[in-house]
């Protein structure tokens, strides 16, 4: 019965998801995917029998569950105005909103991927960070109450009914948490109620519809559409965990613990669950706010890159949306705080991938062509022989045309995307972690150029890099790594002798085998067998017909039949050799 109602659930979204398609013109490419099939201009009774229009041809996800579906006129209509009047990247924005809290999430993920996604795309998507309405505060009351089993008034002594933003997986409301120490002023995130169900099922609805979209159509895997949905998934499965957002913030606070240039709100544990989040309320203002109230931007913006730096390179543990919404400036102009917020979306990078992403950045600092090939080769994972000649070739092309530059005539984000679009070219993938690198020192481009447009990235950053350098070549760390390998060694000095018994028993009872595989072994067996089946075979038929015509037992004919299968036999095997080679 569960699953009845499952799959009928999934087809009532589908049917959904393929109106809002056909509502903003798309029609054409969710028939295209094979979701439903538009209304179609020749009546049914002119087509030939059993034949369905062309349109609807094809393998599609509801006429296979017996549902082909034809678009609403109205939605037809409307697709039809908005494809000659409305630019696509705008339209698929529009999808997204109709859509609902998942694929506006998506959306919102996407708009980050600037090595994949053309830029008026990402300029469209990033406009779903403030297109999200509120939802009531009689929904917030009951989910809060819910989550903390106790009446909202017993946890706050106020709590602001309007909220300060909102966005697709819950909204931000202003309150005084009641403390043994006092009142609190706090910010409270509340998670939009059934948003992880909704969620859970357009997941399932996601995966099997990203393989149905490379599938049927090839130009999409530029865009890598599985692997954007998989990433989408860990995301926002992470961000519907608020439990994971407060630890985030815990982890912020201990890296930059006696720092006094960056704050993260405290997590108020005794008010905070998987769905409600009470935060300590930062009395900032926004970037250009504070700018405008006599802050310095060149200022700001320096002490924006060196933050930046910190998280990426020393810690490996960053915030992967820095954008001017979650940053706050606190303090007087003198002695300016970041405060960041929104701590849910966060990149993460090894020790081993940090050191390589140092040396790409020391090798642009450099200017040094050869140096960034080999760091972005070294980043990356080849998926087949990579011709390294012109692979460098392209590269230092690239950096002929971006680097040298300072930050107001370099765009990082044309360089990233062609960067990870010229590896992908060449055979080599990029991890996930390294292109959140990429985005986060995008966004950075874009607030620097508004704050300070004279502002250098690498010039500023240059003796972070340098300083991240000496450190990596410390004798405490070349001891410690000294020591690690002297540790794995002494491991594999004890093993060895048991495994040489082991060894050494299994080939005095008989039973040490060693295998080797050739890869032309088979083609050559299976080759050697046809043709020696085919050999016998027309061995037989001329041995027999010849046998036949000779002892004159049987009709010429049948001699002659058995000869001429020989040559049949022959000729087959012969043309059939020949088409497979």
């Amino acid at each position: 019965m569960v699953s009845i109602l499952t799959a009928y659930r999934d087809l009532v979204r589908l049917r959904e998801i393929y109106v809002v398609l056909v509502r903003h013109g798309f029609g054409e490419l969710a028939s295209r995917l094979g979701l439903g099939r538009r209304r179609s201009p020749a009546p049914r009774a002119l087509l030939p029998a059993g034949e369905a229009p062309p349109s609807s041809r094809g393998s599609s996800m509801l006429v296979e569950r017996g549902e082909a579906l034809e678009a609403p006129a109205e939605a037809q209509a409307q697709g039809e105005q908005e494809l000659s009047r409305i630019s696509p990247a705008e339209r698929v924005r529009l999808v997204a909103q109709d859509l609902g809290p998942s694929f506006i999430k998506l959306g919102q993920i996407a708009s980050t991927r600037t090595d994949a996604l053309p830029p008026e795309y990402v300029a469209e998507l990033k406009k779903l960070q403030d297109s999200v309405a509120p939802f009531p505060f009689e929904e917030v009351r009951r989910q809060v109450e819910a989550s903390l089993a106790r009446p909202l008034e017993d946890v706050y002594a106020s709590f602001d009914e309007r909220p300060l933003a909102a966005a697709s997986i819950g909204q931000v409301h202003r309150a005084v948490l009641r403390t043994p120490e006092g009142p609190r002023e706090v910010v409270v995130k509340v998670q939009r109620p059934g948003v992880a169900q909704t969620v859970a099922r357009d997941l399932e609805l996601l995966h099997a519809l990203a393989a149905l979209v490379e599938r049927t159509i090839p130009e999409s895997h530029i865009y890598s559409p599985r692997q954007l949905v998989a990433n989408f998934d860990r995301a926002i499965t992470a961000e519907l965990d608020y439990g994971v957002e407060a630890e985030h913030a815990r982890r912020f606070a201990k890296n930059f613990e006696g720092r006094g240039e960056v704050k993260f709100p405290a997590v108020y544990a005794e008010a905070s669950s998987k769905q409600v989040l009470t935060l300590e309320f930062l009395p900032g203002k926004k970037v250009y706010d504070a700018i405008a109230e006599g802050h310095s931007g060149p200022g700001l913006a320096k002490t924006a890159v060196g933050v930046l730096v910190k998280m990426i390179f020393d810690d490996g543990f960053f915030h992967a949306d820095p954008h001017p919404g979650n940053i706050l400036v606190l303090g007087p102009p003198e002695r300016p705080v970041f405060g960041l917020v929104d701590l849910g979306m966060v990149g993460r990078l090894s020790a081993d991938l940090r050191d390589k992403t140092v040396d790409l950045m020391l090798a642009a600092v450099r200017e040094d062509a050869l140096a960034i090939a080999d760091a972005i080769y070294a980043i990356g994972t080849p998926t087949r022989k990579v011709d390294l000649r012109a692979y460098r070739a392209d590269v230092s092309l690239l950096a002929e045309k971006y680097l040298g530059r300072r930050l107001k005539d370099l765009e990082l984000s044309s360089l990233l995307r062609d960067l990870v679009q010229g590896a992908k070219k060449h055979g080599i993938e990029i991890p996930p972690d390294f292109l959140m690198v990429g985005k986060a020192l995008m966004t950075l481009e874009g607030i620097g150029r508004e704050i300070d447009p004279e502002l250098d990235v690498f010039a500023e950053a240059r003796p972070y890099f340098l300083d991240l350098l000496k450190k990596r070549y410390s004798p405490e760390r070349i001891l410690n790594e000294v020591w690690r390998g002297l540790e794995r060694l002494s491991g594999v000095a004890s093993d060895l002798p048991h495994q040489a018994r082991e060894i050494l028993d299994d080939l005095r009872l008989g039973r040490l085998q060693m295998k080797t595989l050739d890869p032309a072994l088979y083609p050559a067996i299976d080759r050697l067998g046809r043709r020696v089946f085919s050999g016998v075979v027309t061995a037989a038929f001329l041995l027999g017909g010849s046998g036949l015509l000779a002892s004159h037992a049987a009709p010429p004919a049948l001699g002659y039949g058995l000869l001429g299968g020989g040559a049949l036999v022959f000729v087959l095997h012969m043309a059939r050799d020949l088409w497979r080679k």
